[in-house]
């Protein structure tokens, strides 16, 4: 079973009502967008908070990457083509998803099972697809729980590399939550050919879509 997000994100642990109250505001406002889109719209916000997460992760240094979350780079790459409009992707989306759940990695044993799929980037993965392949409003949502709930560990890992100084966990998770809002109004422009996207576009729109859409959906800024 995939984790589900949201509980345990650091934001909760909050003192003082401006800050909560613009991380509500901004997180119910993205809660609203996605539940207002077409599944193709949320599949392709999926796919960009996951491409971040994974961004990430690949930066990291070999020995602090998870070999799990390193082996779902395909898994992403064809979320992605799929959501984009190659509707050749269906299978290996398909394919990735049902070895995960034959894994050891999707169980029900709680904290006694593996914790490779419960990493943020892993996660977040598997709800795009997810997302992509039963076109669930729940998956995107907790795509975007998951980013910022690797707020925290993403600077913590800058605070061991760099000197210089950094935002705190507030700022952040304010900044990310502000990225997503982004994002999804980025998406909606493109809303008419992504409601039917996961059928199949044409090659050049697909491309087009490529060149408009994952390129600044993957950008870690």
């Amino acid at each position: 079973m995939i984790p589900e997000a949201g509980v345990s994100s650091p934001i909760f642990r909050l003192k003082g009502g401006s800050v909560l109250d613009t991380w509500q505001e901004l997180s119910a406002s993205v809660e609203e967008h996605l539940a207002a889109m077409s599944s193709g719209e949320r599949g392709v916000f999926a796919a960009g908070a996951a491409e971040r997460l994974m961004s990430w992760h690949e930066a990291l240094p070999e020995e602090d990457r998870a070999p799990f979350t390193m082996s779902l780079r395909p898994l992403l790459n064809s979320v992605w083509e799929g959501s984009l409009g190659d509707s050749t992707a269906f299978t290996a989306v398909k394919r990735g998803v049902a070895e995960y759940m034959l894994s050891e990695y999707c169980h029900n044993d709680g904290q006694d099972g593996p914790e490779d799929a419960d990493e943020n980037a892993a996660a977040t993965t598997l709800y795009a697809a997810h997302a992509y392949l039963f076109e669930c409003h729940d998956f995107a949502v907790w795509a975007s729980r998951r980013a910022v709930d690797a707020v925290d560990e993403h600077l913590e890992h800058l605070a061991e590399q760099e000197d210089e100084e950094l935002p705190d966990l507030d700022e952040a998770t304010i900044a990310e939550l502000q990225r997503q809002v982004r994002d999804l109004d980025l998406i909606a422009n493109y809303s008419k050919d992504l409601q039917l996207a996961t059928l199949g576009l044409p090659v050049d729109t697909a491309i087009r879509l490529r060149a408009e859409l994952r390129t600044p959906l993957s950008r870690r800024d």
